[in-house]
């Protein structure tokens, strides 16, 4: 029986939801690994719309979460608080500045931000029962939040931007600083990051990160 690899997705777009050259790149990646991918995003409404031409907020639109991940997932989605973490091997979180808006509030609250309950849910009860995990992109400062004040922080990495490195560090993790090809792996809390677009220049070299995860991902299992 194949693996099934959980993919939190954040909405629809790199501004304001889930970054797509990411999330294609993971679950093509997961499909060559022989395991299947089982997308999932919180039923709630975008913190708000971009448009990516502009990169401005289009004032008075709304969209759901939920329902533009569902574009990247071709329709094959669930609803996270359906989710169960005995449902899953292994979880996964693509970046976007969806994992920072939506997903959790870093991105306007920074330190003091509140992560979607069912995304803290999944984080951790992955690693009380020492689940692999593993985070992309600016994903891995939400698990900084998640873990705030915690006995056993993880070791993460979004790359070596100085803000957001800074603010992982503030929430009590570690910090590592990582090339975009590479990953970082916290052994002891089986959680794997990686830069990507964070850092990257050309999605070929952002893939190799995320496809060096994905394989570390899966051998965890």
């Amino acid at each position: 029986m194949k693996k099934k690899i959980g993919v939190v997705l954040s909405g629809c777009g790199v501004y304001d939801g889930t970054e797509i050259h990411e999330s294609v790149i993971t679950l093509l990646a997961i499909d060559r690994a022989g395991a299947e991918a089982v997308c999932m995003a919180p039923n709630v409404d975008q913190m708000h719309v971009v448009n990516h031409i502009t990169g401005e907020e289009v004032a008075g639109e709304k969209r759901n979460v939920l329902v533009e991940a569902a574009r990247i997932a071709r329709g094959d989605i669930k609803d996270i608080s359906e989710v169960k973490v005995d449902d899953i091997d292994a979880l996964i979180f693509p970046g976007g500045f969806g994992a920072a808006k939506n997903l959790c509030t870093m991105a306007v609250k920074g330190e003091d931000a509140e992560v979607h309950p069912d995304v803290s849910r999944l984080v951790k009860g992955f690693r009380n029962k020492q689940k692999p995990q593993a985070a992309v992109c600016i994903a891995p400062a939400m698990y900084a939040k998640i873990f705030e004040n915690e006995s056993a922080p993880p070791t993460l990495t979004i790359g070596n931007d100085k803000d957001w490195s800074q603010k992982i560090e503030n929430l009590g993790s570690k910090h590592q600083d990582c090339e975009v090809e590479k990953i970082v792996i916290d052994k002891e809390n089986k959680i794997i990051t990686s830069p990507a677009y964070m850092l990257g220049k050309s999605i070929s070299e952002v893939a190799e990160g995320i496809e060096e995860t994905v394989r570390e991902l899966v051998a965890m299992i």
